[in-house]
Formats: C-alpha cells, sequence, structure tokens
C-alpha cells in the first residue's frame, strides 16, 4: 500500500505535468516545422491528435454547457461532447504558428488531484500567457480549460452558448453547432 501510495502521489507531481506538457510541446514542434510549411491531411490529423490528446473535452463540455449540462439527456451531452469536440479540433490548426512559441513554465501548483500551470508564450517578441486548469483523471493529466490571455476557452464558450440558449433554446445551439462540425 505505501508503495502504492508513492506511485500515485509521483503521478501527480508538478514535474509530471511540466514533463507532459514540454513532451508534447515539443512533438507539435516537430510536426510544425518552420514557417511556410505545407501540411497533408495526415500531418494535420497527426497535430490535431497531439494538440488536443490532452484535453478533457467532457469536462470542458461542462462547463461551457454550466448548469445546462445537467438538465440534458446523456444521448444529447454526448453528442454534444462529440461536437463540441470536433469543433475545438479544428478551431486549434487555425492557427499554427503559435505552436512555434517559446514556452516559460512560471508556477505549476498541484492540490491533491487539481493542478494549475501558468506558461508564457513568446513569439516574435510578443509575450502571452498561457495557463492551465488540470485534472488527474485515470492515472493521467488531462487538460479542462485553457486560458489564454487571461480568457478561459471554455468561459468564452460558455458565455456564447448560454446567450444562444437563452435566446433560442438548447435545439438552436445544437443545431449551430452540428453546422460548425460538418464545415470541419
Amino acid at each position: 500500500v505505501m508503495f502504492f501510495m508513492g506511485s500515485l502521489h509521483a503521478q501527480q507531481s508538478s514535474e509530471d505535468i511540466k514533463s507532459l506538457l514540454l513532451e508534447r510541446d515539443q512533438q507539435i514542434k516537430e510536426l510544425v516545422g518552420p514557417e511556410g510549411t505545407s501540411y497533408t491531411d495526415q500531418q494535420r490529423d497527426k497535430m490535431k491528435e497531439i494538440i488536443n490528446g490532452v484535453i478533457d473535452f467532457e469536462a470542458m463540455s461542462k462547463e461551457a454547457l454550466a448548469t445546462t449540462y445537467d438538465t440534458i439527456s446523456t444521448d444529447k451531452r454526448d453528442e454534444f461532447v462529440d461536437l463540441f469536440s470536433t469543433i475545438v479540433r479544428d478551431q486549434s490548426l487555425n492557427n499554427l504558428d503559435i505552436y512555434r512559441a517559446e514556452v516559460t513554465y512560471r508556477d505549476i501548483t498541484v492540490e491533491g488531484d487539481q493542478a494549475r500551470v501558468e506558461t508564457l508564450a513568446t513569439l516574435k517578441n510578443v509575450r502571452t500567457p498561457v495557463n492551465y486548469e488540470m485534472h488527474f483523471k485515470n492515472g493521467e493529466w488531462v487538460i479542462t480549460d485553457m486560458e489564454i490571455d487571461d480568457v478561459s476557452t471554455a468561459g468564452s464558450y460558455n458565455r456564447q452558448f448560454q446567450r444562444i440558449i437563452n435566446q433560442k433554446g438548447f435545439e438552436s445551439l445544437m443545431n449551430s453547432l452540428r453546422k460548425r462540425a460538418e464545415r470541419a
């Protein structure tokens, strides 16, 4: 039992989180390559996989829908998570330059199975704070939200989604997401 608890604690250290993110960053940089690189569909799919592979889309979806998440059926939740993840994955390739940034880790705070990672991304002399909210789930660290320049990804989607839900209803939001996911 002592060995298992020690092993679990070791898996939840700030160094493990930093290693995970550094490895992911290096993989992305290798795939993105220098400015002006063109990509095959296979390379774009691989980038989407690596960029988004550590995101817990279910947790981010729950945050994006807030209280609405608990009021919809399991089938609707599953469809929402699928649509939402498709859209976020597609948007992750809109500006590949951001993945060329030099990343400095400023602080990693771990409290139990929750962590906050504060970084500074520097690209072409522009410094942008990029922070991650993370959760230890199923034996690994996953991202539940990202803040870019102090703007929460889940919070931003929440504002958009709640506005649509309040004005037109949840089904209108789903129809809009279906159309966006088709374009992705």
